[in-house]
């Protein structure tokens, strides 16, 4: 709405918003509003009605292969780990600028035997088909699989800046260094426990009870590197034994 006032030979021209424009602006404002303090989450118990929803249109998976699997999975091991990163400007205060996080990382290492590997030479069986000699390689530890469900962060800290940064965008490589500090920790961790030891104890145990169960009376089972003659089959009239190297 405009109205004009003539003093003299001087004109003035007013211009009034009009209503609906004010009220166009209001939600505006306070949408601007509520999308802020959703995002700071400084809006507890009251729903953010900018929350994002997230729809999985994903594709069907697609089988691109199959390997056979020439192994025997002797031994698993369920670890979990604590990781305490700290990242820090050199010479800027923590408040300013840096991000430590407690991140709890749960996952699984797995012990297994290659039986593929298994030379001409590893297997020995006595004339009469009732001894039978293996000799396996030692049994070795799989990449650790991390259990996403279970690995959680347990607090954050993060300076002026950081959080700036995370509230304009995501971080996913801190995350993703998370998970692979905890999955070396987890795997470092395996080497140093009876794993392997035990993947071999219970190979033995599976190849003597299947050979057995086919008519042998002695199986003997060592683990090491191939030798360069022969390993000789025991006596059949020796009991049923097995031994590590």
């Amino acid at each position: 709405m405009e109205t004009q006032q003539s003093t003299g030979t001087q004109q003035i021209t007013v211009t009034r918003t009009p209503w609906w424009a004010k009220i166009v602006i209001g939600v505006v404002v306070i949408g601007v509003l509520f999308f802020l303090l959703g995002r700071a989450d400084l809006l507890p118990g009251i729903p953010n009605p900018f929350e994002e929803k997230t729809t999985d249109r994903s594709g069907p998976v697609l089988l691109k292969s199959i390997q056979d699997m020439n192994r025997f999975e002797g031994a698993s091991g369920n670890f979990e780990v604590v990781v305490d990163l700290d990242k820090d400007a050199k010479f800027l205060p923590d408040f300013i600028r840096g991000k430590r996080t407690l991140y709890v990382g749960a996952g699984s290492v797995d012990a297994y035997v290659d039986l593929g590997s298994i030379g001409e030479n590893a297997v020995t069986v006595s004339d009469d088909r009732k001894a039978a000699a293996i000799r396996l390689p030692h049994a070795a530890l799989e990449r650790t699989s991390l259990d996403t469900k279970n690995s959680y962060v347990v607090s954050q800290q993060r300076g002026f800046f950081d959080r700036v940064g995370d509230f304009f965008g995501s971080n996913p490589g801190n995350m993703q260094q998370m998970n692979e500090l905890a999955a070396q920790k987890i795997q470092d961790a395996a080497k140093q426990t009876e794993l392997a030891t035990r993947a071999e104890t219970n190979t033995r145990s599976m190849l003597q009870q299947m050979l057995t169960s086919l008519g042998f009376t002695t199986v003997s089972v060592t683990f090491g590197p191939p030798s360069a003659t022969p390993v000789p089959a025991p006596s059949a009239s020796a009991s049923a034994s097995a031994s590590a190297s």
